[in-house]
């Protein structure tokens, strides 16, 4: 649950920033910076954290090994088949 609260406040920090920049055009640079920075702590502290570390390398090794398998690519395998052909 810890992750839905971390994962949603980084989607709501990615959301003000973008805002921001499309409101600010190309001075985005200088009147996002609060935001730019905000976005950044969150990120930089979610990707330190051992436990998010480890549940990317647990998917990352899942998936290699069904490519060893399949020889397909987790993004193909997901892909629907067309219905008519």
């Amino acid at each position: 649950m810890e992750r839905n609260k971390a994962g949603n406040r980084i989607i709501s920090l990615f959301e003000d920033f973008t805002k921001c920049c499309k409101d600010s055009a190309i001075l985005m640079v200088v009147k996002c910076r609060k935001e730019n920075s905000a976005l950044k702590e969150c990120l930089t502290a979610y990707h330190n954290d051992p436990a998010f570390y480890e549940e990317c390398k647990m998917e990352y090794l899942k998936e290699r090994e069904e490519f060893r398998k399949t020889g397909i690519p987790t993004k193909k395998r997901l892909q629907k088949l067309p219905t008519s052909m």
